[in-house]
């Protein structure tokens, strides 16, 4: 499966900024979509977070998915890969 992957940087309440992105099939152009992707997963968070908008998350590029992830997406709509400050 082909996804979007859409880079994100979202400040916490705490002066950290998560960074993560957003993995969804490429087929999903909805930004509103995506970017509530993105609230629901900052929703998750034991910590406050800010705002996420076009400003917090672009999209970077496709490519193709291994299956764990594929899985996730069929299951979720969507993947989040955590990389800085996410916990």
């Amino acid at each position: 499966m082909k996804v979007s992957v859409w880079d994100t940087h979202v400040p916490r309440k705490d002066g950290k900024v998560m960074h993560f992105d957003i993995l969804v099939p490429s087929s999903l152009t909805d930004t509103d979509v995506i970017f509530g992707y993105g609230r629901e997963y900052l929703e998750s968070k034991p910590f406050q977070s800010g705002k996420l908008s076009s400003n917090e998350c672009r999209f970077c590029h496709m490519e193709s998915a291994p299956p764990d992830i594929v899985n996730n997406i069929e299951t979720e709509g969507y993947h989040i890969i955590e990389m800085e400050n996410c916990s």
